[in-house]
């Protein structure tokens, strides 16, 4: 009983474990220029179209030159 009791609280950390990385992988990268600390480009890894005008709540920040 103990085996399974673990194996289930394993597997549900593991698929916690994919489903944050999951989401984290979606999130877009905003570049922004270090010199002027304005958006450059917006990349963006899912259907969803962000821009510098409409940049995303949560997003990767990314410095350029």
């Amino acid at each position: 009983m103990k085996n399974v009791i673990t194996a289930t609280v394993l597997a549900g950390l593991l698929g916690l474990t994919a489903y944050a990385g999951n989401e984290a992988l979606k999130m877009p990268d905003v570049h922004f220029s270090y010199s002027s600390n304005e958006c450059v480009e917006v990349v963006n890894y899912t259907d969803e179209v962000f821009s510098c005008e409409n940049i995303p709540a949560k997003f990767n920040h990314v410095w350029v030159k």
